[in-house]
C-alpha cells in the first residue's frame, strides 16, 4: 500500500520532490483548502529555473516561503508551500532557485498552467477564468507560459519558409492591427507583430538569417506598396503575387460606389415626383398617373439599394430574387449593369488557367474600363493595369491569401472569444498556440496525432 506522501506526489502529478506534510483547513469564505508542504529532492536543489545548472547559494537574501496553486482535487482547492532560495547563476544572475513543480516566475503548478491553456483554446476566457477560479489577467499569463512550454523556440517556425502570405487585421477599435504572416504550405501562422506597414514587416524580415531569405520563392499579399518594397528590398528574387480575393475586392468597392450613386439619384428622382404630386385626401385615385409614377420611382430607388448581394454575387450563385433584381438593374440602369459586367470579367479573368490568355484578356479589359464613361471604374482600371505584372504571376502559381484570410477569422474569434485583450503580447500568444499544429494536451493523456493535413485527428 502506498504510502500518503507517495500518494500525494502521485495525484499532484510532480517529481524531484519530498512532501514533508499536508494538512487541511477551511478559509473565511468557505472554501476547503489542502496545503501541501514540500521542498525539492537534493539532486534537484539549487539549480537555475532557465540554464538548469546548479549554482551557489546567493548569502545576500534569505530564504522565503512561497504557495503555488495546483489543480483542484474535485471541489477542495490545492496549493504547494514551500520555502525558496536565492542562488547566483553565472550567466543569468541573482535569482530564485528553480522548483520542480512550477514554471519560472509563475504561482502555478506546471499541470495547472498547462490545464488552463488547453481550456483557453476551446472557452470563453471568463469561463476558464471563474472554472478555474483565477483572475481573467491571469489566464493570459497562463496561456504564455504554455507556448513557452510546448515551443521554447519559437524562430524554428522561421526555417525552410518557400511560400508565405502577409496580411493585415484589426484586433481593436481605433485602426488598432497586427501583422500576420501565414506558411502556405503548412497553413499555420509563423509570425505576427502588433501594428502594421513598412517599419514592421522589415522587422519580420530583419530577424530571418541569410539561408531563410534566400528559401523564400513566392510572396503573396494584397496591393500594399509596403509589401512589394520589402520583398524587392529582403528578397530580389523572390515573385511577387496580389491575392485575387483583394483584386475582387477592390471591384466591388469600385462597383458599389457606382450603385450607391445611381441610387441617390433615382432616390433624389422620387422624391421630386412625390413632392410634385398634389396632396389628396383619401385613397389616390387609380388613374393618379403622376402618384403612380412616384411610387414607382420609389420602388426602384429600394430595388437598388438592396441590390449588394446581386451584384456582389456569381450569377450561377444568385436566388431567383436576385436574377430578376439583376434583370431590373439591366433595364432600368444601363451605368451600373455596365459597372456590373466590368467587374464579372475581371472576376473571370482571375479564374483563368492560361497565363498568356489572361494577358490578352486583361488588356482589352483596360480598354474597356478606361472607355466606360465611368469615372471610378477608369480609376480601377488604372489600378489593376498598375500590379497587372504581379496578377499574373499569380494565376501562374495558382496562389491566393484564402488561408490567411481564413486565419484573420480565426484570430477575430480568439479576440471575442476573449472579450478583447489588454494585453498585445497575451493576444500574440494565443494566435500562436491556435493558428498552428501545436499539439495541447491535458496532464496525464497523450497529445492527439497530427493527421497528414496538420490537423488534429
Amino acid at each position: 500500500m502506498a504510502s500518503t506522501n507517495t500518494l500525494i506526489k502521485n495525484l499532484l502529478n510532480v517529481k524531484n520532490t519530498v512532501v514533508e506534510s499536508a494538512k487541511n483547513y477551511t478559509d473565511g469564505r468557505g472554501v476547503k483548502h489542502l496545503r501541501v508542504k514540500a521542498r525539492p529532492d537534493k539532486k534537484h536543489q539549487y539549480r537555475c529555473p532557465f540554464c538548469g545548472k546548479k549554482c551557489p547559494k546567493d548569502g545576500r537574501s534569505s530564504k522565503d516561503v512561497r504557495v503555488w496553486r495546483g489543480l483542484d482535487f474535485g471541489s477542495v482547492l490545492v496549493e504547494i508551500e514551500s520555502e525558496t532560495q536565492r542562488i547566483k547563476c553565472p550567466k543569468h544572475g541573482s535569482i530564485v532557485a528553480d522548483v520542480p513543480w512550477a514554471y519560472p516566475g509563475s504561482h502555478f503548478t506546471k499541470d495547472f498552467d498547462l490545464t488552463v491553456g488547453w481550456l483557453a483554446v476551446y472557452l470563453p476566457r471568463n469561463a476558464v477564468a471563474e472554472y478555474m477560479r483565477i483572475d481573467w489577467k491571469t489566464v493570459g499569463r497562463c496561456i504564455s507560459r504554455t507556448l513557452n512550454e510546448i515551443e521554447p523556440e519559437r524562430a524554428v517556425r522561421l526555417n525552410n519558409l518557400v511560400y508565405i502570405g502577409i496580411d493585415e487585421t484589426s484586433y481593436k477599435k481605433g485602426h488598432k492591427y497586427i501583422t500576420v504572416i501565414v506558411n502556405h504550405e503548412t497553413n499555420t501562422v509563423v509570425w505576427a507583430a502588433e501594428g502594421h506597414g513598412k517599419s514592421v514587416l522589415e522587422k519580420f524580415y530583419r530577424s530571418l538569417t541569410k539561408e531563410q531569405l534566400e528559401s523564400i520563392k513566392v510572396v503573396t499579399g494584397d496591393g500594399a506598396k509596403w509589401i512589394t518594397e520589402c520583398v524587392n528590398e529582403f528578397t530580389p528574387g523572390c515573385e511577387r503575387c496580389i491575392d485575387p480575393f483583394h483584386v475582387v475586392e477592390w471591384a466591388m468597392d469600385a462597383l458599389d460606389e457606382v450603385r450607391r450613386g445611381v441610387w441617390r439619384d433615382a432616390y433624389k428622382k422620387a422624391q421630386e415626383l412625390k413632392n410634385s404630386t398634389p396632396k389628396r385626401h383619401g385613397r389616390p385615385k387609380a388613374d393618379d398617373l403622376q402618384a403612380q409614377a412616384a411610387k414607382e420611382a420609389r420602388n426602384k430607388a429600394d430595388q437598388l439599394k438592396k441590390s449588394v448581394y446581386a451584384l456582389g454575387k456569381a450569377p450561377e450563385h444568385l436566388t431567383e430574387n436576385q436574377q430578376l433584381r439583376l434583370e431590373m438593374i439591366q433595364t432600368e440602369s444601363p451605368l451600373l449593369y455596365r459597372a456590373y459586367c466590368i467587374k464579372e470579367r475581371l472576376r473571370l479573368i482571375l479564374k483563368m488557367a492560361s497565363v498568356e490568355e489572361a494577358d490578352a484578356e486583361l488588356k482589352r479589359w483596360f480598354w474597356w474600363a478606361s472607355h466606360s464613361r465611368i469615372p471610378v471604374m477608369q480609376e480601377l482600371g488604372s489600378k489593376v493595369k498598375r500590379h497587372k505584372d504581379h496578377i499574373l504571376k499569380t494565376i501562374q502559381l495558382g496562389l491566393s491569401n484564402a488561408r490567411i484570410e481564413a486565419t484573420n477569422n480565426k484570430i477575430k474569434l480568439i479576440i471575442r472569444k476573449a472579450y478583447g485583450f489588454r494585453n498585445i503580447q497575451n493576444m500574440l500568444d494565443m494566435v500562436y498556440l491556435v493558428c498552428s499544429n501545436l499539439p495541447i494536451s491535458l496532464p496525464g493523456r497523450y497529445p492527439k496525432p497530427l493527421s497528414p493535413c496538420g490537423c488534429k485527428a
